[in-house]
């Protein structure tokens, strides 16, 4: 391996999402609304559950958490990927390529965890309702997000550092619209086979356990529901469930899709579409999926139009 080859890179270029230049300017258009639909909403749930008195409850607190990860992630990828768009060269700095894998990751992973949180808290409200407020407890709701980052952090730290100290051979193009550590891998000089062991080995344990903690709590749930004598008891309790259930199938039906699907088939071009869909799309839907379906939210939206709007009486400003 020659000097040249380890030579320290100043920057990447990423390949983004086409390489056609007459969808430059409509992909710029349409993801454009998308990031800025996502922030809006992302932003709006974070302040609602902020300020409303009647949605300080465990389940907004997990809720504006989710919202702020959604946030994350989407904007360590979305601005660049929309300067990619308009961009002559779609460069990328060297360190910033290596905060956007480390902020990447940790918030993904964060979203996973926290997801699997609100399983757990719909199950103690619908099984234990009496003890609800007892069991999910201010310090048991920190403890349950404050985990998940601190882990996330932990484990984005040790990928990111893995892969940025390995020596970078001179090709600099990444396969990809973002910083992502697969693609990354494929640039390295050394050997990847322990990188890609950790890689794996903690993508299949945040993957398996945070879904068997949804599963567990969902099947409990059921249990629950098919044991309650009246039907508008059981309404009541699917539709306590309902936004959190969609969201969870759209998300680990993407990641599933992408990081189970046969190595035969395996290729960038599907891994960039599904990466689209879960870190573009996914943070604009779930604010829409919770507001739309969630008869609080729309309760406290009206409040705050309300008061808004509301003129003083005899004022003679």
């Amino acid at each position: 391996m020659d000097e040249h080859n380890t030579t320290l890179l100043n920057d990447f270029i990423l390949v983004g999402i086409t390489d056609r230049p007459e969808l430059q300017a409509p992909f710029f258009g349409l993801f454009l609304i998308i990031y800025v639909t996502a922030m809006v909403g992302n932003l709006g749930m974070i302040i609602l559950t902020k300020i409303d008195d009647r949605l300080q409850t465990p389940m907004y607190f997990f809720l504006r958490h989710l919202a702020f990860i959604d946030l994350g992630y989407s904007t360590a990828v979305g601005p660049k990927m929309l300067v990619n768009f308009v961009a002559n060269l779609n460069t990328i700095p060297y360190n910033w390529c290596a905060a956007q894998l480390a902020f990447f990751i940790m918030f993904i992973i964060s979203e996973l965890f926290v997801l699997s949180a609100m399983a757990y808290d719909r199950y103690v409200a619908i099984c234990n309702p009496l003890l609800y407020t007892v069991v999910m407890s201010r310090r048991l709701c920190r403890v349950l997000v404050a985990v998940p980052y601190l882990y996330s952090a932990f484990l984005s730290l040790i990928t990111t550092i893995k892969i940025f100290i390995s020596p970078f051979c001179g090709y600099n193009v990444i396969s990809h619209f973002y910083c992502d550590s697969l693609p990354l891998l494929t640039l390295l000089c050394s050997g990847t086979r322990e990188i890609e062991l950790i890689i794996l080995i903690f993508s299949a344990f945040n993957l398996v356990s945070s879904l068997l903690i949804v599963l567990v709590s969902y099947v409990l749930i059921l249990v629950a529901i098919f044991r309650m004598n009246s039907a508008e008891g059981r309404c009541k309790a699917f539709s306590t469930c309902g936004s959190h259930l969609t969201v969870v199938v759209i998300l680990y039906g993407t990641l599933f899709f992408m990081y189970v699907q046969p190595k035969s088939s395996h290729s960038f071009d599907t891994d960039k579409m599904a990466s689209v869909f879960y870190t573009v799309i996914i943070p604009m839907l779930n604010p829409m999926i919770y507001s739309l379906r969630n008869k609080e939210v729309q309760g406290a939206l009206r409040r705050i139009r309300r008061n808004l709007f509301k003129l003083p009486i005899g004022s003679s400003m």
